[in-house]
C-alpha cells in the first residue's frame, strides 16, 4: 500500500482504487438519528437543563449542559466508552446532528470540555444525586406511556473488574479479582431504575435498605402493584418485613440447610427406576421460620431428578405470593432476564470500563453508562417494529445505530444520506412511525 502525491492511498489488489480521509461529513453512526427523535418525542435529556448545576463562569461558554450530557450518552450509546473519542467525534456528522444545532452548525465539544464535565462539574452542585433524579424522571415519562400499574423489581449485583489502583476497588473473593460490586435494580422491561457503585469487597447485599427502600415506598405510594425477585443474597429479614409492610409481595431465593431439607425429604426420595431424558420434577410447598425470621413464611421447593445423576437438586424460594408452587417457580425463574440485561450492558456498552483514578468520578461514568443503556433500551421496547423487536442491544448497535451516512448542507437544510444495507427504508419508516404515535403524558 503506497501513497501518491495526491495525498490519495493505492492498494495493491485493485489499482483504480483510491482512498483519502477527506469524508469530513461521512458518518459510521447515521442511526443514532433515529433514538435522538425518540429522545426528543419523550423529552429525555431535555431534563439535563432543569437538573444539572453549571459550575461554569463566564461569557465564553460554547457548549451547554444539555449538549454535554448528549455527547456523553449517544458516545458510549455508539460504542465510545471513553473521554478522548471525543476529540474525533467533535466533527462527526452524526454526533454533531444529535448533539444540537451549535454542533451541528460549527462541532460538539473536544476531549478536555467532556472530560471536565464528567469528571468535574458532574461532581459538583449535587449533580452526581441529579443524574439518579434524571433516570428517575425518564422512567415516570415511559411509565406514563406504558400506562403501568404493575412493576416487578429485580435486584441484583456484578462485578466491575479494574485493572489499575482505582478509588476503593479491591478484591472478591467470590469473583476472584479485583473489581467494584455495583448494586442494580431493573424493571419488567429491562430499564435500569438505579444504580450504585460500591467497593469491591462489600458483600451482594451490603446498602440494600438506604438502595431499595425509597424505591418500593416510591411505587407504593403510587397505588402500583409491586413484585420483588432477588437471588439467595438478598433473604433477608429485614426485606421480608418491609416488604410485608408495604404490601409488596416477593419471591427471594433462599439457601439450603438441614431444616429445610428435613421439610422435603419424603418428596426428594430417587423414583423407581431412571429417570429419562426428561427430567422428573415436584413442587412442595410449606412453613417455615429460621431462627433469625419473628414468623414462619412460605417456603416453594422444586425437587428436579435428571437422567445420570444420583442426588435431585433442589432449589428453594421464600414467598409472600398465593400462587400455586409451579407459578412461583416460574415467576422467579424470570429473574434471569436482569442478568441478561447486566451481560447486554457489560458487552454492548462496557459499562465495567470504570478506570478513571477517584471513586466517585467512576461512579459517574457508571450513571452514564446506564442512562446510555436505558436509552437503547427504551428505544428497543418501544420503537422497533414487529420482526426486529428482539433485537439485542448488541444487534442495535451493529445494524441501527452503525449505518454509514453522509451530512449534506443546502442553503435552508441538511441532509443526511444514510446506507441502505443493514436496514432498509421501510423499516426506518416503520421506526419513525411508531415514535411519532408515542404519546408521553401532559405532566411530561
Amino acid at each position: 500500500m503506497g501513497e501518491s502525491k495526491k495525498r490519495c492511498f493505492c492498494v495493491k489488489f485493485n489499482k483504480k482504487l483510491r482512498i483519502n480521509f477527506k469524508g469530513a461529513q461521512v458518518t459510521s453512526d447515521g442511526g443514532l438519528v433515529a433514538i435522538r427523535e425518540l429522545d426528543e418525542k419523550l423529552g429525555l435529556t431535555a431534563l439535563a437543563g432543569e437538573y444539572l448545576k453549571d459550575s461554569r463562569h463566564g461569557k465564553n461558554i460554547q457548549h451547554e449542559m444539555i449538549g454535554l450530557l448528549r455527547q456523553s450518552i449517544y458516545s458510549r450509546l455508539g460504542g465510545y466508552e471513553d473521554t478522548n473519542d471525543a476529540e474525533g467525534l467533535r466533527k462527526d456528522p452524526g454526533m454533531r446532528a444529535i448533539i444540537g444545532e451549535r454542533a451541528l452548525e460549527r462541532a460538539g465539544a473536544g476531549e478536555t470540555t467532556i472530560g471536565r464535565f464528567e469528571k468535574e462539574i458532574l461532581l459538583g452542585r449535587n449533580n452526581l444525586k441529579n443524574l439518579d433524579e434524571i433516570t428517575t424522571k425518564w422512567i415516570e415519562k415511559i411509565d406514563s406511556v406504558r400506562r403501568l400499574r404493575e412493576i416487578i423489581l429485580d435486584i441484583d449485583s456484578s462485578e466491575s473488574p479494574v485493572y489499575g489502583e482505582q478509588e476503593l476497588s479491591s478484591y472478591n473473593g467470590h469473583f476472584g479479582l479485583k473489581c467494584y460490586h455495583p448494586l442494580f435494580v431493573f424493571n419488567q422491561y429491562g430499564e435500569c431504575l438505579k444504580v450504585k457503585l460500591r467497593p469491591g469487597h462489600v458483600y451482594s447485599a451490603d446498602g440494600w435498605k438506604e438502595f431499595l427502600e425509597p424505591l418500593l415506598r416510591y411505587y407504593t405510594a403510587k397505588g402500583m402493584t409491586v413484585k420483588l425477585r432477588g437471588d439467595a443474597a438478598f433473604a433477608i429479614p429485614g426485606l421480608f418485613e418491609l416488604c410485608e409492610e408495604l404490601k409488596v409481595d416477593y419471591a427471594i431465593r433462599i439457601k439450603d440447610n438441614n431444616k429445610l431439607w428435613e421439610k422435603i425429604e419424603e418428596f426428594a426420595k430417587r423414583p423407581v427406576g431412571r429417570p429419562g431424558y426428561k427430567p422428573v420434577i415436584k413442587y412442595v410447598s410449606f412453613r417455615y421460620g429460621a431462627d433469625s425470621w419473628e414468623k414462619e413464611r412460605r417456603i416453594v421447593a422444586k425437587i428436579e431428578h435428571h437422567e445420570g445423576e444420583l442426588f435431585p437438586r433442589i432449589g428453594y424460594i421464600v414467598t409472600s405470593l398465593k400462587w400455586n408452587n409451579r407459578r412461583v417457580v416460574k415467576f422467579y425463574n424470570k429473574r434471569g432476564t436482569c442478568e441478561q440485561w447486566i451481560k447486554e450492558g457489560k458487552y454492548a456498552l462496557n459499562w465495567t470500563r470504570l478506570s478513571c483514578q477517584g471513586f466517585e468520578e467512576n461512579e459517574v461514568r457508571l450513571k452514564l453508562f446506564i442512562m446510555a443503556y436505558n436509552l437503547g433500551n427504551i428505544f428497543r421496547t418501544m420503537a422497533l417494529p414487529e420482526g426486529i423487536k428482539d433485537w439485542s442491544l448488541r444487534t442495535i448497535q451493529l445494524k441501527l445505530i452503525k449505518i454509514g451516512g453522509r451530512l449534506i448542507r443546502h442553503a435552508r437544510y441538511y441532509y443526511m444520506l444514510l446506507a441502505e444495507v443493514s436496514l432498509k427504508e421501510w423499516i426506518w419508516r416503520g421506526i419513525m412511525n411508531k415514535i411519532s404515535r408515542l404519546c408521553p403524558s401532559p405532566s411530561g
